[in-house]
C-alpha cells in the first residue's frame, strides 16, 4: 500500500479571493509580514498499489479527472510507502 497527498491550487494567474480575505485577517491579526496567500485544498488518499510508477499513473488520471480543474487549477503529489 501506498499512501498519496495531493496539493491542488489556483494557477499563479487566477484570482484568489479566500487567500486574499486570510492575507488581510492575518494583517489586521499584526501579522504583517503575509505579503501573499494562496489557499488551496490537501487531498490524502491511500493506494491498494506496490508499485510508485503505477500509482504514479493513477494519482496523475484522479487529478485530471476529477480532483483539479485544469483550466484554472495545478496540482502536485506526494507518494509515501505505508
Amino acid at each position: 500500500m501506498l499512501n498519496a497527498e495531493i496539493y491542488v491550487t489556483l494557477k499563479k494567474t487566477v484570482a484568489d479571493p479566500q487567500g486574499l480575505t486570510i492575507k488581510h485577517a492575518l494583517h489586521s491579526l499584526g501579522h504583517k509580514e503575509a505579503k501573499e496567500v494562496r489557499m488551496g485544498k490537501l487531498v490524502k488518499i491511500t493506494l491498494d498499489i506496490k508499485d510508485k510508477k503505477q500509482a504514479e499513473k493513477e494519482l496523475e488520471g484522479m487529478c485530471r479527472k476529477l480532483l483539479a480543474n485544469p483550466i484554472i487549477e495545478e496540482y502536485s503529489f506526494v507518494i509515501k510507502e505505508e
